[in-house]
């Protein structure tokens, strides 16, 4: 199956603030050819014309399933507060709990443009089974919590479980996923650790999201988070972090020389009080800074082109500099640096010939793109989840003039309600 998308306004994410209009050659799940012409016979051709086309975008921490908690305990004064009222919802959760709601979670990332997640959450095969459902991409994280025994045994009884849903899908991976610091130990860390370094995976893990997580990890440890997870090596396997929000000069130098990634959630740490991460700060010291939505009941929602824009202006207001975080790296966090991050570098994150076809078109014939001028301004300033018209995962359509084509959306939407009905009565 061959698809060619003509005359778009191309954002390649090859260069800083290039653009052009071409075409773009999908053959085998792969991009062929990228330019002012292609070459290729086609079995479909897109007319692209009104369209801006760009790597689809990577959600680079999420806990996709907590889109069940939506719009519930909204008002909690901090992080500690309102885990204090999730935490017992989790406990009741069940298998179909999971799945239902993955699904509904995949809807929303494919109809905001999304094809690739990095999750931490529970009951994770029944994640798997909705993501092949909807033909995207899932980073799945094995969670860890507690200590080294009970890190033993997730490894023995739950892993297995995950990699058996997985298969020889390479749309996959499994990764470690340790909680906090607050809610895993030292020796916790140390035993995912080991075992990221035996499957030769990557480590995902919160880390200084609030004040009080930072001053509790001194006062236990004498140690910030970053530098505690340093001293017992958590950082020698490939690492991203979500938050980062409170991070000293020490601990920031410790991000660089490590290469960990930091996952950047705006949204989330404005609703809940926690601060605003020095993104400014980490790209200057050559952090590679990714981008994520947290969980729906955190955010509210799983929408990257919402979160582009909360964190655009964000860093603007905590500058006080619109060039704080231009809209052309806001893009690259959302994209390229997702990419990097979750180390699909090489497969996805740019349009490029050889790359495979993660793609998203954004159709600018709407009010509100209109007139265009910047395409940069444009996604990041004026574009919604309306804008998404198609949206490719490997070259295959999930997404056609804005109607999902993989997953049954009212059916996700009925099923999700009735699942968190019957957990309000449990």
């Amino acid at each position: 199956m061959t698809t060619l998308i003509e005359n778009a306004t191309i954002i390649p994410m090859t260069k800083r603030d290039y653009y052009f209009k071409g075409n773009i050659l999908i053959e085998n799940g792969r991009i062929k050819e990228v330019g002012g012409k292609t070459n290729g016979k086609a079995d479909e051709i897109i007319d692209a014309s009104s369209m801006i086309a760009l790597p689809s975008f990577v959600n680079a921490h999420t806990h996709l399933s907590m889109v069940l908690m939506r719009n519930y305990k909204d008002t909690c004064e901090n992080l500690q507060d309102w885990l204090s009222e999730i935490f017992p919802i989790e406990d009741k959760l069940n298998d179909e709990d999971i799945y239902q709601a993955s699904r509904l979670g995949c809807a929303e990332l494919i109809e905001s443009g999304c094809t690739v997640f990095a999750d931490m959450y529970f009951h994770a095969w029944n994640t798997v089974k909705a993501v092949k459902e909807a033909g995207i991409r899932g980073i799945i994280g094995q969670t860890f919590m507690n200590d080294s025994s009970d890190a033993a045994f997730r490894i023995r009884e739950l892993a297995p479980r995950i990699l058996e849903a997985i298969g020889d899908d390479d749309s996959f991976r499994l990764d470690a996923a340790v909680h906090a610091v607050y809610t895993s130990t030292p020796d916790c860390y140390e035993r995912a650790t080991e075992w990221v370094k035996e499957r030769g995976v990557r480590m995902h893990t919160h880390l200084a999201e609030t004040k009080k997580e930072v001053d509790d990890c001194l006062n236990q440890y004498g140690k910030t988070p970053a530098a505690l997870l340093d001293s017992i090596g958590v950082f020698s396997v490939p690492t991203y972090a979500a938050h980062c929000v409170f991070s000293d000069d020490q601990d920031i130098e410790i991000l660089r020389e490590k290469n960990v990634s930091v996952v950047h959630n705006p949204a989330s740490n404005m609703k809940l009080a926690s601060g605003i991460a020095p993104v400014k700060k980490y790209r200057e010291n050559g952090i590679n800074v990714a981008l994520g939505t947290d969980g729906a009941s955190s955010n509210n929602n799983l929408s990257m082109i919402k979160e582009m824009n909360t964190a655009a202006l964000l860093q603007t207001v905590a500058n006080m500099t619109p060039s704080a975080a231009k809209p052309y790296d806001i893009i690259e966090m959302a994209t390229t640096n997702g990419a990097k991050a979750l180390g699909l570098e090489d497969r996805i994150g740019m349009i490029r010939e050889g790359m495979e076809a993660d793609l998203v078109l954004i159709n600018t014939e709407e009010v509100n793109m209109t007139p265009l001028n910047d395409p940069f301004s444009a996604v990041v300033f004026s574009a919604d989840r309306k804008n998404i018209d198609t949206v490719f995962s490997k070259g295959r359509k999930l997404l056609e003039r804005g109607k999902l084509l993989t997953i049954d959306k009212e059916e996700a939407i009925r099923k999700t309600r009735e699942r968190w009905e019957d957990i309000l009565r449990r």
